[in-house]
């Protein structure tokens, strides 16, 4: 609802995540939060669990309000998300 995942498609209340894997945080043209522009995170599937965890533990400011509090969901998110390509 609020991402989107093709590549080159405008993103929405969100970034695009087309590409998203290996990827540094806030590096696209989309408004990021300046936590997230500071974070130096680079995604991957160790940052990502622990980022759709707790969106605002990792990042304190980040405008990601959404978790993923259960496990498997979050590993099958993850892994759909490293499918992912630009």
């Amino acid at each position: 609802m609020c991402h989107t995942t093709a590549p080159g498609q405008k993103a929405g209340l969100g970034p695009n995540l087309a590409g998203l894997n290996g990827r540094k945080a806030a590096s696209t043209a989309f408004l990021y939060s300046p936590a997230l522009k500071a974070s130096g995170i680079k995604w991957d599937k160790t940052t990502l669990d622990t980022f759709l965890q707790g969106p605002s533990k990792m990042v304190p400011g980040t405008r990601m309000a959404v978790s993923v509090t259960n496990p498997a969901e979050r590993a099958a998110l993850i892994n759909y998300l490293v499918s992912l390509r630009k």
